[in-house]
């Protein structure tokens, strides 16, 4: 849950960050540090996605016979 608030804040903070007065030379520094957390940030989500995907695969699906042998 934490990276997810933090891309939230992350977000909040670029949609305010033209009003809130910062010198230009400020703001690019801002944005570009900004954009940076972005990307390390969905690359974090990715890599827990595919973790997660690959732990799914890796299960054994068993099939178990109902049928008594026999009859």
């Amino acid at each position: 849950m934490r990276k997810e608030r933090t891309l939230l804040i992350l977000g909040i903070f670029v949609a305010l960050l033209p009003y809130m007065g910062f010198y230009e030379s400020w703001r690019k520094i801002l944005f570009m540090i900004s954009g940076l957390s972005i990307i390390y940030l969905a690359y974090l989500f990715y890599t827990e996605a595919k973790a997660r995907l690959d732990k799914d695969e890796n299960k054994i699906k068993s099939f178990i016979d109902n049928i008594k042998s026999g009859e």
